[in-house]
């Protein structure tokens, strides 16, 4: 499938705002199962400086500076897409999670040492008894690692109901398990937080879904929004992605935007401003198939 996406992030702010820096990440990452063709982003008002980068996690990203007095700001982001379909193992012959959760801590070669930087804490995930006990309930004593991690999302999607307004996006992930409520972002943290509190590497994934859905088949949940999912590492495969908004495994629908520790590694936009008081944001997403003629 090819895709064009646009995003559209509009700030208004009640008073001026004189300087503001920003950094977006809002540029789909070319991986193998995924090409971006193109991507361009327009400011209104037009920065005065800007440069393009990547981050420690390899997702690009654009800095820029307005040095004009606002009261708005507009960004938008559009893309040209193309996503193929992925070849995942047997879950049945996938590692028993207890070895995989071992090399974690003995970081057998380079591929394994990079993914053990991924059981750790970060700012918006946090390791627990709690999660660990809830984790263990799809991985019992040698448990395949990928029917585990599968289990463990169709439980996700089971316990907790999808509510835009029982969260926020700084609310924490004990918050979202004690109330078993809330959106991707937080079921994402959720599923990362179980999957760590085991020692199993997870990571965090920020990208889109397909707005509108196919013949024959229910809108997944999330579209019209950025999305977010789970990618768990499996020793012999590398990472794979998980979706427990949706129960499923993500695949041509999910358009991968960018990827860290959590969601304050991947927010698509984030910057620092001097003035404006209050401010109201205004986000739209829209994702469609671009069919050959």
């Amino acid at each position: 499938m090819t895709y064009r996406v646009t995003h559209r992030t509009t700030y208004e702010y009640d008073e001026p705002v004189s300087t503001s820096y920003h950094a977006l990440r809002l540029t789909p990452r070319t991986l193998a199962h995924q090409k971006c063709h193109w991507s361009k982003v327009a400011m209104d008002p037009s920065p005065a400086l800007s440069s393009d980068s990547l981050d420690y996690f390899g997702n690009a990203v654009m800095l820029f500076a307005l040095q004009e007095p606002h009261q708005k700001l507009i960004v938008t982001a559009t893309s040209q897409v193309e996503v193929l379909a992925r070849t995942l193992p047997e879950p049945r012959e996938t590692p028993a999670w207890e070895g995989t959760a071992d090399l974690m801590t003995s970081h057998a070669g380079p591929e394994a040492l990079d993914a053990c930087q991924f059981t750790f804490e970060s700012s918006q995930v946090r390791c627990s008894k709690q999660f660990a006990d809830y984790a263990r309930v799809s991985f019992g004593a040698g448990k395949p690692l990928l029917a585990g991690a599968l289990d463990l999302a169709e439980r996700i999607h089971r316990d907790f109901k999808y509510d835009k307004t029982a969260t926020k996006v700084t609310t924490p992930v004990e918050k979202v398990f004690e109330e078993r409520r809330g959106v991707c972002q937080d079921f994402a943290h959720f599923q990362i937080a179980c999957l760590r509190s085991i020692g199993l590497a997870s990571r965090y994934v920020s990208g889109y879904l397909q707005t509108s859905a196919p013949a024959n088949r229910e809108r997944l949940i999330g579209a019209d929004a950025s999305h977010a999912w789970v990618s768990i590492y499996c020793p012999g495969t590398g990472w794979i992605d998980l979706d427990p908004t949706n129960n499923l495994v993500p695949s041509t629908s999910h358009i991968t935007l960018a990827w860290g520790r959590d969601y304050s590694d991947v927010s698509p936009i984030r910057g620092v401003i001097q003035g404006g008081g209050q401010h109201e944001l205004t986000v739209s997403v829209d994702v469609k198939p671009v069919h050959d003629r």
